[in-house]
């Protein structure tokens, strides 16, 4: 999980940077990769998820992810994006319980 806070003036820029980034998956649909982007209520905060099923992200390869994070510094209110791993313990509906295993 990856999450930061825009600065507001780079919120419509960032926006247009995740759509070519989404357009390009659409296009290039690489196997293995399920990513999914969340803004937050105050509409400049981000909570991106990735889950890979091998040991490279095809995320990294794709020349839209790379002109995303580019400069993602600057357009960031306080610091860089915090990267944090996470581990899912629920899933309605697809099956994944507390427990289940």
């Amino acid at each position: 999980m990856v999450r930061y806070r825009l600065l507001p003036e780079r919120v419509a820029e960032h926006q247009a940077l995740l759509a070519a980034l989404f357009a390009e998956l659409a296009r290039a649909r690489p196997a293995g990769l399920e990513y999914r982007v969340l803004a937050l209520a105050d509409g400049v905060s981000f909570v991106h998820l990735a889950t890979t099923s091998g040991a490279d992200n095809p995320l990294l390869a794709l020349a839209a992810f790379k002109a995303f994070s580019a400069d993602i510094k600057a357009r960031c209110a306080d610091g860089p994006p915090v990267a944090t791993e996470i581990t899912l313990v629920g899933d309605y509906p697809g099956g994944a319980a507390l427990g289940a295993g």
